[in-house]
């Protein structure tokens, strides 16, 4: 099937990728662009999986003030390399995670980090609220799973939805830029500050 340049061009330019993993999309996908993009995301998606257990220790720490100082927020995240820890792709992204700490708020950065005691705590506050309400025992537990899962997006940062583009999570944005970068990136750990919260 022939493919034309300028479909080439327009997915390069949409997806950052190389010319022959955009030839071979467009084949896979019979010309078809959409399919073609999420082609692009699947394989990029297998790549950044198996960059993940390489090892990352440079990159840049991100300070990020917001609202006229209202909020303020310190981000690490990690390269493998300077070269790449110096380049305008890695330092948006850096840009980016500070932007979404700063609007999202999370409390974690991936949800095995969440302490268990805070999902019971939150599981018993949600099941005195359901008992209260009358619903019957029997559903309740199929209600906090879901609940328990709705706090974790919420709050975990991998799993919130991108501020500029709630189709996506943060992970599936840092699997999309480990594979267009063509490095593992960690996001290491970050601090969120708000005017007036309590120090406690």
């Amino acid at each position: 099937m022939d493919i034309s340049v300028e479909l080439i061009k327009k997915l390069r330019d949409a997806t950052g990728s190389g010319i022959l993993d955009v030839k071979e999309a467009l084949q896979n996908s019979e010309g078809d662009f959409d399919k073609a993009v999420d082609y692009l995301r699947q394989k990029g998606l297998a790549k950044a999986a198996k960059r993940s257990d390489r090892d990352a220790s440079e990159g840049m720490v991100e300070l990020y003030s917001h609202g006229d100082g209202r909020v303020g927020v310190m981000v690490e995240i990690n390269c493998e390399t300077d070269f790449v820890a110096r380049s305008d792709e890695f330092r948006e992204f850096t840009h980016e995670i500070a932007l979404q700490i700063a609007a999202s708020a999370p409390k974690w950065i991936k949800e095995d980090q969440v302490p268990e005691e805070v999902i019971e705590h939150e599981k018993e506050i949600a099941r005195t609220r359901y008992l209260e309400e009358g619903k019957p025992e029997n559903i309740i537990d199929r209600i906090l799973d879901g609940m328990v899962e709705k706090f974790k997006a919420d709050n975990c940062l991998l799993l919130q939805s991108y501020i500029r583009d709630e189709e996506i999570t943060i992970q599936e944005l840092l699997h999309e830029k480990i594979a267009s970068i063509g490095e593992n990136i960690v996001i290491r750990r970050f601090q969120r500050w708000e005017r007036g919260e309590s120090i406690e």
